[in-house]
C-alpha cells in the first residue's frame, strides 16, 4: 500500500506546508491497494475480499465500515494495453514466416508484454501472507480457474483440433493456463521472498539454473515458472516511487528512441534468431545452444524486458480512459481469446493468401485487438464469473475470527440507538 514518507518528529509547520506543496506538484500515484487485487491480472471489481472486510471492521467508536478505496486507473490501463499486445502477438505468430517486419514486432512485443503483467502481479502481491481469507482468494481466483480451463482447453484441442491423443492432465498445462500455475506458485512463495536478503539475485540464480536444466520436464510448466520468476520478485520489490520515475517526461521522450532501437535490432536479428527464447519454456540445450547460452540469455532478456517494460509503463495513461474499466477483465480476455487463437490454427484461417499481404496483416492485428477488448467487457465478466471468480463459500469453513467479529458488530449496532446519557434517578 502506498504510504507517504513519515515526517520527522520535530518537523515544523512550515516544513509541513512545504512538504504538502511538494506532494501536490509530484502528483503521486493513487494507493496501490485495490479491492481483492491479490496479484491476479484482473482483480475483482465487485465487493472487497475478506482482507478488505478485515480492514474495514468497525470498532467501538466507529460502527460504519470504511468505504473501499477506488481502483487505480493507471494499473487498469496498463493491464488492458498489455493484454491487447498479448492478443496481437498471438495473432502474429503464423505471419512471422511471411514478413520480417511482423517477426520483428513479434519479438519486441514478446519481450515486454508478459513481464509487464508479471511485474504488476508481483506489485500487488506485496501484502500477501498465508492468512485464511487470502488463501481462499488464491484458490478461488487462481487454482479453480486453472482446473476448469485446463480441462476445457484439453477438450477443445481434442475435438476441435481433431487430436484424440490429447490427454486431460492437470500436471501438464496447455497453452495459456501455464500463467495460472505460475501465479499460484509465485504467490505461495511470496513470504519467502520477503525474508531473504537478496531476493532478486536469488530469483535470477534460480532462473539461470532452470535455463541450463533440460531435465526439469513439462510438469506444471516449471521451466516457465522458474524463468519468469525474477519478474514477479522484481514486482514485489517495486514501490510507488518507481512508477513515478518512469512517468517523468524525460523518460517518455527517451522511450521513443529506445523502442525504435529495439525494433531495428529485432529486424536485424529476426532471420537468425530463435524466437523460442522469448517464451522461457525451454532450456538452452533444448534450443540446440550451449549450456552457458542459457545463463547469458537469462540476464540479457531480463535486462531488455525490464527496459522495454519501463518504456511501456511510461506511456500508460494515468487518468481514466474509455478502456480503464476493461482493466478489471484482463484475465477473462487472456483465457478466452485463446480459444479463437487456437481455433484459427485448427480451422486453417491463415491459409488464405490475402492474410499474408500487408493489408491482411493489418486486418489480423485490428481483429485481435477488437476481440480481446470485447472479452474484457463487464458483460463477458458477468457471464463467465462462475468459472473465473467463483465464491465457493460452501467449500470453506467459516473463519472463527470473522464470525466473532460479525457477532461483535451486531451487538454494537444493537446497542448504538440506546442513549449514552444516564437517566436521572427519581
Amino acid at each position: 500500500m502506498y504510504r507517504a514518507a513519515d515526517a520527522p518528529v520535530g518537523a515544523t509547520v512550515t516544513n509541513s506546508v512545504r512538504s504538502q506543496g511538494h506532494e501536490q506538484r509530484t502528483a503521486p500515484l493513487p494507493p496501490t491497494q485495490q479491492p481483492a487485487a491479490d496479484g491476479v491480472p484482473s482483480p475483482r471489481s465487485r465487493e472487497t475480499s475478506g482482507s478488505g472486510a478485515r480492514a474495514s471492521a468497525p470498532t467501538a467508536g466507529n460502527v460504519e465500515p470504511k468505504p473501499a478505496k477506488p481502483r487505480d486507473a493507471f494499473f487498469d490501463n496498463a493491464k488492458y494495453l498489455a493484454i491487447v499486445f498479448v492478443a496481437m502477438g498471438h495473432a502474429w505468430e503464423p505471419l512471422t514466416d511471411h514478413s520480417r517486419l511482423v517477426e520483428a514486432l513479434y519479438m519486441v512485443v514478446f519481450t515486454f508484454h508478459m513481464p509487464a503483467f508479471i511485474l504488476i502481479s508481483g506489485y500487488f502481491s506485496r501484502s500477501f501472507d498465508l492468512r485464511p481469507d487470502r488463501l481462499r482468494r488464491l484458490v478461488t481466483g487462481v487454482a479453480v480457474p486453472y482446473v476448469i480451463f485446463e480441462v476445457v482447453y484439453s477438450l477443445f484441442k481434442k475435438y476441435a483440433g481433431h487430436d484424440p491423443s490429447q490427454p486431460i492432465s492437470l500436471l501438464d498445462p496447455w497453452y495459456l493456463t501455464w500463467f495460472l500455475v505460475a501465479l499460484f506458485i509465485w504467490r505461495l512463495t511470496t513470504p519467502l521472498w520477503k525474508i531473504v536478503r537478496w531476493p532478486l539475485a536469488l530469483a535470477l540464480a534460480i532462473a539461470c539454473l532452470a535455463a541450463v536444466s533440460p531435465d526439469i520436464g513439462n510438469d506444471l510448466d516449471l521451466q516457465r515458472v522458474l524463468q519468469f520468476l525474477p519478474f514477479f520478485v522484481a514486482g514485489l520489490l517495486l514501490k510507488p516511487a518507481h512508477f513515478q520515475l518512469v512517468r517523468r517526461r524525460e523518460v517518455r521522450i527517451l522511450s521513443v528512441p529506445v523502442f525504435a532501437l529495439a525494433l531495428a535490432a529485432a529486424y536485424r536479428l529476426a532471420p537468425g534468431m530463435n524466437s523460442a527464447w522469448f517464451y522461457h519454456r525451454d532450456s538452452a540445450q533444448e534450443l540446440d545452444a550451449p549450456w552457458w547460452a542459457g545463463i547469458v540469455m537469462t540476464f540479457a532478456l531480463f535486462g531488455c524486458s525490464m527496459v522495454l517494460t519501463a518504456c511501456f509503463f511510461s506511456w500508460v495513461p494515468r487518468r481514466r480512459m474509455w478502456f480503464t474499466v476493461l482493466g478489471a477483465g484482463t484475465l477473462y480476455g487472456y483465457l478466452l481469446h485463446g480459444f479463437v487463437i487456437q481455433g484459427s490454427r485448427f480451422w486453417n484461417w491463415y491459409d488464405h493468401p490475402w492474410v499474408t499481404t500487408p493489408l491482411g496483416e493489418v486486418v489480423v492485428t485490428v481483429l485481435a485487438g477488437a476481440l480481446v477488448t470485447v472479452l474484457c467487457t463487464p458483460l463477458v465478466q458477468r457471464v463467465f464469473r462462475f468459472a473465473m471468480e467463483p465464491e465457493m463459500r460452501w467449500a470453506f469453513r467459516a473463519d472463527a475470527v470473522d464470525v466473532a467479529r460479525q457477532r461483535n458488530v451486531g451487538a454494537t449496532t444493537t446497542a448504538t440507538p440506546r442513549s449514552t446519557t444516564a437517566a436521572p434517578r427519581s
